[in-house]
């Protein structure tokens, strides 16, 4: 093992670090060549270390991040603590097995040997590792040109009509529907909301509604055997919850209230209780979004009432009982609909889970934050938004909205971190990729801050007043 580094000096490594990374900014080089002027200026530091200190991550935004890889390929993380990563980046006999490689190198963008784990590639196939690595992953373009001939593209244009495709290659073998085309219809609702914000929502928006067309088509022949078509029912209402989701997020409130209804009533109608509470749950969010505090919470409380038990009826708790209470005001009822949601959770022998449908730590932190900003607990939500970011992963929507929470709850007394939080989203997420709610959290906070005299206010101001519309006055949608 090398040699102990005294606790004074590891805290200068990362002072020296941090300052040669700004240097190297300011110079305009990638992380790779930022971690070699790190290990050339700072000789004990080994490459994993240096390939975080270039990010300029800690330790905890590392293993958040690679939760996160986790979590996005729909997977319970692993436990990755502090003292692991300590040891993989100080102790040459210490090394993560593959997968831990795996998950590394996809949270850093890194390849194994630009992480000093090239030994990975000695026991596993180069080719068959750069796949597992760099799959369908959009840092592919830090790897070298050789590499990149390596990756397997997996891509909107590719991937999303495939699932529609596949669904429409089923109903060509069985017409009149089956067991086997039900159950993929199920298969393609799963991937839909699992792959949820990788995709643009207008994008997704066309390809589930096709899916939901094809089963519609095969639905009204009147032909579907009476035990497969209960399950096609309920898909088409899973597949209407969807496209109402992602219409409220291209800011057609009509659409998604619409498309909401169709998903409420397939879940009566196949006794769907989960897809009826989260139909009802998302009308609430629409009703929320136009002010209508009332009506949303008659929907959540529908939804409530309807949910069952466990992860169900904590989400319908908290994203939809909380909010609405704390957007009347009502803090004693959002409290104790907040405490509901925290038993629920710990009846659910599962807990969290990902996906469209599904609720994570992210998620429910941030009904918390914004509930308390509605309230006028601006300390609370900054801890409850701190903690939503650090279990999402970098310029992801959940972690744009959670951002910008955090900008809200700092607003008041720290008005120039409010405003370079949001212009940091700005640059990071594209205006094709902002959807409705973050488009409404910036314009909130933009109002908030017109009469700070405070740095960086007036470049939000222009920036928030010129972003281009999801959808233009021709129908057309932001590319």
């Amino acid at each position: 093992m090398a040699a102990a580094i005294t606790r004074t000096r590891r805290a200068t490594i990362v002072k020296e670090a941090a300052d040669i990374r700004i240097r190297c900014q300011r110079e305009r080089l990638d992380t790779e060549q930022t971690a070699a002027e790190i290990r050339r200026a700072l000789p004990e530091v080994q490459q994993l270390e240096a390939w975080r200190l270039a990010l300029g991550w800690s330790r905890s935004v590392t293993i958040t991040q690679v939760k996160a890889q986790y979590v996005a390929d729909g997977l319970l993380p692993r436990s990755l603590s502090d003292p692991m990563l300590c040891r993989w980046e100080h102790d040459p006999g210490e090394r993560p097995d593959r997968e831990y490689t795996v998950m590394l190198c996809r949270a850093y963008g890194a390849t194994p040997a630009q992480l000093g784990l090239d030994f990975a590639e000695q026991v596993f196939p180069e080719r068959e590792l750069s796949s597992v690595i760099r799959y369908g992953r959009p840092e592919t373009d830090t790897c070298s040109a050789g590499s990149r001939e390596m990756v397997v593209h997996m891509t909107t244009a590719a991937g999303l009509p495939a699932v529609r495709e596949s669904l429409q290659l089923a109903l060509l073998a069985d017409p009149h529907g089956s067991a086997e085309v039900a159950e993929l219809a199920e298969a393609a609702v799963e991937h839909y909301a699992l792959t949820y914000p990788k995709h643009p929502a207008y994008l997704l928006f066309e390809e589930v509604r096709a899916a939901r067309g094809l089963l519609t088509d095969c639905l009204v022949t009147g032909h579907v055997p009476e035990q497969v078509a209960g399950g096609l029912h309920r898909n088409v209402g899973w597949l209407s919850a969807l496209m109402g989701n992602l219409a409220f997020h291209l800011d057609d409130h009509t659409g998604a209230r619409a498309h909401l209804a169709t998903a409420t009533a397939y879940g009566t109608r196949t006794d769907d209780a989960r897809l009826t509470a989260w139909a009802l749950g998302a009308q609430s969010m629409v009703a929320r979004a136009e002010n209508r505090y009332e009506t949303a919470l008659s929907y959540a409380e529908r939804a409530v009432a309807q949910a069952p038990a466990g992860l169900p009826k904590a989400q319908a708790h908290a994203w939809a009982q909380l909010t609405s209470l704390a957007g009347l005001g009502r803090e004693q009822e959002a409290d104790t609909a907040l405490a509901a949601a925290a038993r629920a959770l710990e009846a659910d022998p599962v807990g969290f889970a990902p996906g469209r449908f599904g609720f994570d730590a992210a998620e429910y932190t941030l009904h918390q934050a914004e509930s308390a900003i509605a309230l006028g607990h601006h300390n609370r939500a900054r801890a409850a938004a701190e903690t939503s970011i650090g279990a999402t992963a970098l310029a992801t929507p959940g972690w744009a909205a959670a951002t910008l929470v955090l900008a809200q709850a700092e607003a008041p007394t720290q008005p120039a971190d409010a405003a370079q939080r949001a212009l940091n989203v700005l640059d990071r997420v594209p205006a094709a990729r902002l959807r409705s709610t973050s488009r409404a959290r910036l314009a909130r906070l933009d109002k908030v801050l017109a009469d700070a005299p405070a740095t960086g206010v007036g470049d939000l101001h222009e920036r928030v007043r010129a972003l281009v519309p999801l959808i233009d006055n021709h129908g057309n949608a932001s590319t």
